[in-house]
Protein backbone atom coordinates (compact mmCIF):
# COMPACT_ATOMS: atom_id res chain seq x y z
CA UNK A 1 0.00 0.00 0.00
CA UNK A 2 1.09 3.42 -0.92
CA UNK A 3 2.12 5.94 2.25
CA UNK A 4 0.07 9.46 2.20
CA UNK A 5 2.46 11.90 1.72
CA UNK A 6 1.79 15.61 0.97
CA UNK A 7 2.84 16.50 -2.89
CA UNK A 8 4.34 19.42 -3.88
CA UNK A 9 1.29 21.34 -3.38
CA UNK A 10 0.76 20.86 0.00
CA UNK A 11 1.83 23.57 1.90
CA UNK A 12 3.67 22.78 5.43
CA UNK A 13 2.53 25.74 7.66
CA UNK A 14 4.88 25.84 11.26
CA UNK A 15 2.70 26.29 13.86
CA UNK A 16 4.64 29.06 14.80
CA UNK A 17 3.42 31.00 11.62
CA UNK A 18 0.30 30.34 12.47
CA UNK A 19 0.62 31.73 15.67
CA UNK A 20 1.24 35.11 14.22
CA UNK A 21 -1.85 35.24 11.62
CA UNK A 22 -4.38 36.54 13.03
CA UNK A 23 -7.08 36.13 10.34
CA UNK A 24 -8.63 32.73 10.55
CA UNK A 25 -10.04 32.89 7.41
CA UNK A 26 -6.73 33.28 5.33
CA UNK A 27 -5.75 30.23 7.67
CA UNK A 28 -8.32 28.07 6.47
CA UNK A 29 -8.17 29.10 2.89
CA UNK A 30 -4.54 28.75 2.82
CA UNK A 31 -4.35 25.22 4.60
CA UNK A 32 -7.97 23.99 2.44
CA UNK A 33 -6.66 25.26 -0.97
CA UNK A 34 -3.34 23.65 -0.31
CA UNK A 35 -5.16 20.03 0.70
CA UNK A 36 -7.26 20.19 -1.92
CA UNK A 37 -4.08 20.69 -4.35
CA UNK A 38 -2.58 17.96 -2.64
CA UNK A 39 -5.16 15.51 -3.21
CA UNK A 40 -5.98 16.50 -6.75
CA UNK A 41 -9.74 17.32 -5.87
CA UNK A 42 -11.81 18.67 -2.96
CA UNK A 43 -12.19 16.23 -0.26
CA UNK A 44 -15.60 15.06 0.81
CA UNK A 45 -16.24 14.98 4.69
CA UNK A 46 -19.44 13.03 4.38
CA UNK A 47 -18.56 8.75 4.47
CA UNK A 48 -21.88 6.92 4.01
CA UNK A 49 -22.65 5.96 0.17
CA UNK A 50 -26.25 5.27 0.58
CA UNK A 51 -28.52 6.38 -2.12
CA UNK A 52 -29.99 9.90 -1.64
CA UNK A 53 -32.40 11.02 -4.55
CA UNK A 54 -31.61 11.73 -9.04
CA UNK A 55 -30.55 14.98 -10.28
CA UNK A 56 -30.35 16.12 -14.02
CA UNK A 57 -27.06 15.34 -15.26
CA UNK A 58 -24.96 18.26 -15.90
CA UNK A 59 -21.49 18.77 -18.30
CA UNK A 60 -18.35 17.56 -16.06
CA UNK A 61 -20.45 14.74 -13.70
CA UNK A 62 -18.96 11.39 -14.35
CA UNK A 63 -20.49 9.42 -16.41
CA UNK A 64 -20.42 6.39 -14.36
CA UNK A 65 -22.97 7.70 -12.20
CA UNK A 66 -25.82 7.84 -14.58
CA UNK A 67 -28.84 5.86 -14.01
CA UNK A 68 -28.91 4.29 -17.14
CA UNK A 69 -32.01 1.90 -16.59
CA UNK A 70 -33.92 5.75 -15.25
CA UNK A 71 -32.79 6.66 -18.64
CA UNK A 72 -34.58 3.94 -20.83
CA UNK A 73 -37.48 4.46 -18.97
CA UNK A 74 -37.49 8.31 -19.33
CA UNK A 75 -34.74 8.87 -22.28
CA UNK A 76 -33.19 11.64 -20.05
CA UNK A 77 -30.23 11.52 -17.93
CA UNK A 78 -29.79 11.62 -14.29
CA UNK A 79 -27.13 11.29 -11.96
CA UNK A 80 -27.48 8.93 -8.38
CA UNK A 81 -26.60 11.41 -5.55
CA UNK A 82 -25.55 9.63 -2.78
CA UNK A 83 -26.16 10.84 1.39
CA UNK A 84 -22.67 12.15 1.60
CA UNK A 85 -23.57 14.23 -1.56
CA UNK A 86 -26.26 16.17 -0.40
CA UNK A 87 -26.04 19.14 1.83
CA UNK A 88 -25.16 17.87 5.43
CA UNK A 89 -25.14 19.23 8.47
CA UNK A 90 -21.61 19.46 9.88
CA UNK A 91 -21.28 20.65 13.64
CA UNK A 92 -17.23 21.09 15.55
CA UNK A 93 -17.73 20.70 18.97
CA UNK A 94 -14.47 22.53 20.47
CA UNK A 95 -13.68 22.00 24.20
CA UNK A 96 -12.34 24.98 25.47
CA UNK A 97 -11.95 23.69 29.20
CA UNK A 98 -8.75 24.81 31.33
CA UNK A 99 -6.65 22.13 30.37
CA UNK A 100 -7.04 23.45 26.67
CA UNK A 101 -5.13 26.32 27.17
CA UNK A 102 -1.83 24.86 28.20
CA UNK A 103 1.16 25.17 25.52
CA UNK A 104 0.57 29.45 24.74
CA UNK A 105 4.29 30.31 25.81
CA UNK A 106 7.03 32.61 24.38
CA UNK A 107 10.21 30.37 23.36
CA UNK A 108 13.74 30.77 21.89
CA UNK A 109 13.34 34.58 21.60
CA UNK A 110 10.24 36.05 20.45
CA UNK A 111 8.92 32.57 18.90
CA UNK A 112 5.65 32.42 20.34
CA UNK A 113 3.91 28.64 20.50
CA UNK A 114 0.65 27.68 20.07
CA UNK A 115 -2.13 26.29 23.01
CA UNK A 116 -3.82 23.74 22.23
CA UNK A 117 -7.16 25.62 22.37
CA UNK A 118 -5.54 27.53 19.36
CA UNK A 119 -4.05 24.87 16.90
CA UNK A 120 -8.32 23.68 17.81
CA UNK A 121 -9.48 26.97 16.70
CA UNK A 122 -7.68 26.87 13.43
CA UNK A 123 -8.55 23.00 13.02
CA UNK A 124 -11.96 23.81 13.73
CA UNK A 125 -11.83 27.09 10.85
CA UNK A 126 -10.30 24.76 8.11
CA UNK A 127 -12.81 21.90 8.37
CA UNK A 128 -15.61 24.76 8.84
CA UNK A 129 -14.27 26.16 5.47
CA UNK A 130 -14.23 23.23 3.71
CA UNK A 131 -17.59 21.96 4.74
CA UNK A 132 -18.80 25.00 3.91
CA UNK A 133 -17.28 24.84 0.15
CA UNK A 134 -18.80 21.34 0.17
CA UNK A 135 -22.63 23.55 0.64
CA UNK A 136 -22.63 21.88 3.93
CA UNK A 137 -24.56 23.83 6.64
CA UNK A 138 -21.86 24.81 9.74
CA UNK A 139 -22.16 24.70 12.82
CA UNK A 140 -20.21 25.36 15.83
CA UNK A 141 -20.29 24.13 20.25
CA UNK A 142 -17.86 25.29 22.37
CA UNK A 143 -17.73 24.10 25.56
CA UNK A 144 -15.68 23.58 29.46
CA UNK A 145 -18.07 22.32 32.25
CA UNK A 146 -20.90 23.48 30.13
CA UNK A 147 -22.07 24.47 26.90
CA UNK A 148 -20.83 28.56 26.39
CA UNK A 149 -21.12 28.79 22.36
CA UNK A 150 -24.07 27.68 20.19
CA UNK A 151 -24.08 28.70 16.40
CA UNK A 152 -26.79 25.82 14.85
CA UNK A 153 -25.89 24.20 11.58
CA UNK A 154 -26.82 26.79 8.28
CA UNK A 155 -25.37 27.39 5.12
CA UNK A 156 -24.91 30.99 6.23
CA UNK A 157 -23.44 30.54 9.44
CA UNK A 158 -19.59 30.36 7.91
CA UNK A 159 -18.83 34.09 9.01
CA UNK A 160 -20.37 33.30 12.45
CA UNK A 161 -18.32 30.29 12.73
CA UNK A 162 -15.18 32.09 12.04
CA UNK A 163 -15.92 35.14 14.53
CA UNK A 164 -16.98 32.93 17.45
CA UNK A 165 -13.31 31.17 17.16
CA UNK A 166 -11.74 34.18 16.57
CA UNK A 167 -13.15 35.30 20.07
CA UNK A 168 -12.09 32.47 21.52
CA UNK A 169 -7.76 33.76 21.35
CA UNK A 170 -9.02 35.72 24.23
CA UNK A 171 -10.73 33.69 26.30
CA UNK A 172 -9.46 33.00 29.73
CA UNK A 173 -8.37 30.04 31.82
CA UNK A 174 -11.67 28.93 33.61
CA UNK A 175 -11.23 28.79 37.41
CA UNK A 176 -11.22 25.81 39.55
CA UNK A 177 -14.35 24.97 40.54
CA UNK A 178 -14.23 24.71 44.57
CA UNK A 179 -16.80 23.61 47.08
CA UNK A 180 -17.22 25.21 50.70
CA UNK A 181 -15.00 23.32 52.01
CA UNK A 182 -12.16 24.15 49.55
CA UNK A 183 -12.15 21.07 48.21
CA UNK A 184 -11.39 21.00 44.14
CA UNK A 185 -14.32 19.55 42.25
CA UNK A 186 -13.28 17.53 39.00
CA UNK A 187 -15.58 18.97 35.53
CA UNK A 188 -18.10 17.37 34.81
CA UNK A 189 -18.08 13.62 32.47
CA UNK A 190 -17.80 14.47 28.22
CA UNK A 191 -20.96 12.52 28.09
CA UNK A 192 -23.34 15.29 30.10
CA UNK A 193 -21.86 17.82 26.93
CA UNK A 194 -22.51 15.08 24.04
CA UNK A 195 -26.06 14.46 25.57
CA UNK A 196 -27.33 17.75 25.75
CA UNK A 197 -25.62 18.58 21.99
CA UNK A 198 -27.18 15.13 20.53
CA UNK A 199 -31.05 16.57 22.03
CA UNK A 200 -30.67 19.43 19.71
CA UNK A 201 -29.95 17.61 16.56
CA UNK A 202 -32.72 17.29 14.05
CA UNK A 203 -31.38 15.00 11.26
CA UNK A 204 -28.45 12.94 11.05
CA UNK A 205 -24.46 15.17 10.84
CA UNK A 206 -21.25 15.16 10.37
CA UNK A 207 -19.85 15.83 13.96
CA UNK A 208 -16.42 16.42 15.09
CA UNK A 209 -15.25 16.67 18.28
CA UNK A 210 -11.49 18.37 19.25
CA UNK A 211 -10.66 17.74 22.59
CA UNK A 212 -7.23 17.03 24.84
CA UNK A 213 -9.23 13.80 26.16
CA UNK A 214 -8.32 13.99 29.59
CA UNK A 215 -11.04 11.43 30.00
CA UNK A 216 -11.12 7.30 30.33
CA UNK A 217 -11.05 6.48 26.57
CA UNK A 218 -14.07 4.24 27.49
CA UNK A 219 -15.96 6.87 29.27
CA UNK A 220 -15.09 9.08 25.70
CA UNK A 221 -16.25 6.41 24.07
CA UNK A 222 -19.65 6.45 26.19
CA UNK A 223 -19.64 10.16 25.53
CA UNK A 224 -20.25 9.81 21.78
CA UNK A 225 -22.90 6.77 21.91
CA UNK A 226 -25.32 9.00 22.45
CA UNK A 227 -24.82 10.26 19.36
CA UNK A 228 -23.54 7.50 17.02
CA UNK A 229 -26.81 6.03 18.29
CA UNK A 230 -28.87 8.76 16.55
CA UNK A 231 -26.95 7.96 13.24
CA UNK A 232 -24.66 11.26 13.25
CA UNK A 233 -20.87 10.56 11.63
CA UNK A 234 -18.40 10.94 14.30
CA UNK A 235 -15.09 12.33 14.13
CA UNK A 236 -12.59 12.89 17.10
CA UNK A 237 -9.08 15.30 16.63
CA UNK A 238 -7.05 14.26 19.88
CA UNK A 239 -5.07 17.53 20.61
CA UNK A 240 -1.83 17.43 22.69
CA UNK A 241 1.19 19.49 23.31
CA UNK A 242 4.49 18.21 22.53
CA UNK A 243 5.49 18.41 26.33
CA UNK A 244 2.50 16.27 27.46
CA UNK A 245 3.75 13.61 25.16
CA UNK A 246 7.30 13.65 25.69
CA UNK A 247 7.46 14.91 29.37
CA UNK A 248 10.78 16.46 28.20
CA UNK A 249 11.45 18.77 31.81
CA UNK A 250 13.70 18.04 33.64
CA UNK A 251 14.01 20.50 37.10
CA UNK A 252 11.72 19.35 40.16
CA UNK A 253 8.40 21.70 40.51
CA UNK A 254 4.88 21.99 41.46
CA UNK A 255 2.80 20.79 38.44
CA UNK A 256 -0.69 22.42 38.38
CA UNK A 257 -3.92 20.04 37.12
CA UNK A 258 -5.15 23.20 35.02
CA UNK A 259 -8.54 21.64 35.60
CA UNK A 260 -8.60 21.13 39.73
CA UNK A 261 -5.96 23.39 40.25
CA UNK A 262 -4.27 20.71 42.65
CA UNK A 263 -0.33 20.65 42.98
CA UNK A 264 2.04 18.29 43.15
CA UNK A 265 5.41 17.72 43.55
CA UNK A 266 7.24 16.04 40.82
CA UNK A 267 10.70 14.66 39.92
CA UNK A 268 10.44 14.63 36.39
CA UNK A 269 14.09 11.63 35.86
CA UNK A 270 11.96 9.56 38.21
CA UNK A 271 8.76 9.85 36.66
CA UNK A 272 9.19 10.36 32.62
CA UNK A 273 9.25 6.61 31.97
CA UNK A 274 6.66 5.66 33.49
CA UNK A 275 4.39 9.11 32.59
CA UNK A 276 5.55 8.24 28.73
CA UNK A 277 4.28 4.49 29.00
CA UNK A 278 0.77 5.67 30.28
CA UNK A 279 0.61 8.24 27.84
CA UNK A 280 1.22 5.96 24.95
CA UNK A 281 -1.21 3.37 26.12
CA UNK A 282 -3.92 5.80 26.61
CA UNK A 283 -3.63 6.88 23.10
CA UNK A 284 -3.19 3.58 21.83
CA UNK A 285 -7.09 2.57 24.23
CA UNK A 286 -8.89 5.85 22.35
CA UNK A 287 -7.48 5.00 18.64
CA UNK A 288 -8.68 1.03 19.58
CA UNK A 289 -11.98 1.80 21.50
CA UNK A 290 -13.40 4.66 18.43
CA UNK A 291 -12.01 2.58 15.37
CA UNK A 292 -14.20 -0.59 16.70
CA UNK A 293 -17.21 1.51 16.95
CA UNK A 294 -16.50 2.95 13.56
CA UNK A 295 -15.68 6.88 15.08
CA UNK A 296 -12.88 7.90 13.17
CA UNK A 297 -9.44 8.96 15.46
CA UNK A 298 -6.58 11.07 14.77
CA UNK A 299 -3.86 12.46 17.14
CA UNK A 300 -2.34 16.19 16.55
CA UNK A 301 0.70 17.25 18.22
CA UNK A 302 0.60 21.33 18.53
CA UNK A 303 4.03 21.57 17.69
CA UNK A 304 3.73 19.55 13.96
CA UNK A 305 2.32 21.59 10.55
CA UNK A 306 -1.38 21.38 10.76
CA UNK A 307 -1.87 20.94 7.37
CA UNK A 308 0.32 17.98 7.13
CA UNK A 309 -2.12 16.17 9.66
CA UNK A 310 -4.92 17.18 7.94
CA UNK A 311 -3.97 16.59 4.84
CA UNK A 312 -3.31 12.91 5.68
CA UNK A 313 -6.94 12.89 8.06
CA UNK A 314 -8.43 13.75 4.81
CA UNK A 315 -6.73 12.00 2.68
CA UNK A 316 -7.77 8.54 4.41
CA UNK A 317 -11.37 10.02 5.23
CA UNK A 318 -11.67 10.05 0.88
CA UNK A 319 -10.11 6.83 0.70
CA UNK A 320 -12.57 4.99 2.39
CA UNK A 321 -15.25 6.86 0.56
CA UNK A 322 -13.88 5.95 -2.40
CA UNK A 323 -13.62 2.24 -1.46
CA UNK A 324 -17.20 2.47 -0.26
CA UNK A 325 -18.28 3.70 -3.67
CA UNK A 326 -16.07 0.90 -5.65
CA UNK A 327 -17.86 -1.53 -3.30
CA UNK A 328 -21.08 -0.19 -4.16
CA UNK A 329 -20.93 0.41 -8.57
Amino acid sequence: MTSLQPTAHTRLIDPTVLARIGDLELVARVVVEGIINGLHRSPHLGSSMDFAEHRAYMPGDDIRRIDWKLFARSDRHFIKEFEADTNTNFTLLLDMSASMHYGASAEEGATKSLSKLDYARYLAACLAYLASTQRDRVGLVTFDSEIRDYVPPSAKHLNVVLHTLDRLANATVPPPAIVPNGTPISPPPLASVTRRIGESFRRRSIVLLISDLYEDPKAVLDALAYLRGKGNDVMVFHVLDRRELEFPFTDSANFVDLETGVRMPVIPDYLRTQYRALVAEHIASLGRVLGESRVDYALFDTSKPLDHALFRFLASRERMRQARLTSRA
